[in-house]
């Protein structure tokens, strides 16, 4: 455990001293939260999420505190997967591609790879539960190696489910936060599909998650980043357009999206008296009336 650090006056810490004071690295803390780990409450001024005083007290306070959280934060890349799980890379690979260890995070290396990340506890799950014996030694089941001679690959459609299931955990009951975490996911011409209005628009876009970063925006690796972020198999767009549909309907009538005020209509000037000109103006102006 690392050191003490003084506490705040504040009722809420930033996400960045909260990990501190949890001695974890913020990828650490980022995954914790998004497990359900860590609670965390809105920011009242509209900065994001930040963690309550009491909640970093109670994980302190645990048995085992740091290293018990570390634990379950903990997570391995393909190698030492296939160590934890006592198999060769090239078999811990074709299980994940074809869905059956399901990665947690991923990142790009500098030659843009792809590398997956899995939860460590979920492997050692995996690998001591019975029924996955036969997936673990010998040769294949017949289906497993059918889907990978069809070059199947789900890591990159369980990584967006898994994290959908992040992002709607942390939305909670608020229908306009359900339906960003889902439009977040989902291409942006999906989205206009969707959601005709841009006023909904907008404010479903002021609602939106951050996902997480890669790179310096519009670089080839955040490009690529971007469409492993992005619903592509058409039955899961389907299901994410059908789940923005249905909650947009909800948020609609709870919340309507705000829009600018309508602008006053010109108001047109009063007509105003005109005196009349020539000689019947000036007898008038005198009070006399003109002969007929």
């Amino acid at each position: 455990m690392s050191g003490t650090i003084a506490k705040s006056d504040r009722p809420t810490c930033a996400p960045s001293r909260a990990a501190r004071e949890l001695d974890l690295k913020r990828g650490e803390f980022d995954l914790a939260v998004n497990l359900g780990l860590i609670r965390t409450v809105p920011d009242e001024g509209g900065g994001g999420r930040r963690v309550a005083r009491a909640e970093i007290d109670r994980l302190r306070s645990r048995d085992g505190f740091p290293d018990t959280l570390r634990e379950r934060v903990a997570t391995a890349g393909t190698h030492e997967g296939a160590e934890i799980m006592d198999v060769a890379p090239t078999r811990f690979t074709s299980l994940a591609r074809f869905g059956l260890l399901v990665p947690v995070r991923f990142y790009l290396n500098r030659y843009r790879t792809v590398v997956w990340l899995y939860l460590a506890g979920e492997l050692r799950q995996f690998a001591a539960e019975k029924g996955n014996a036969r997936l673990l030694t010998g040769r294949m089941p017949a289906e497993v190696r059918e889907g990978l001679k069809a070059k199947l690959d789900r890591r990159p459609r369980n990584w967006r489910g898994r994290h959908a299931g992040f992002l709607l955990r942390q939305a909670g009951d608020d229908p306009w936060a359900h339906a960003a975490a889902v439009a977040c996911l989902l291409d942006p011409a999906d989205v206009a599909d969707v959601v005709e209005d841009p006023y909904e628009r907008d404010h479903l876009n002021r609602c939106r998650p951050r996902l997480p970063a890669h790179g310096a925006p519009g670089s080839p690796t955040a490009e690529r980043a971007q469409k492993l972020m992005t619903a592509s198999e058409p039955d899961e767009v389907a299901w994410f357009r059908a789940d923005l549909a249905h909650t947009m309907e909800t948020a609609r009538r709870q919340h309507p999206a705000p829009r600018p005020a309508p602008e006053p209509a010109p108001s047109v000037p009063a007509p105003q008296h005109t005196p009349p000109h020539g000689l019947l103006g000036w007898l008038r102006r005198r009070g006399r009336r003109p002969t007929r």
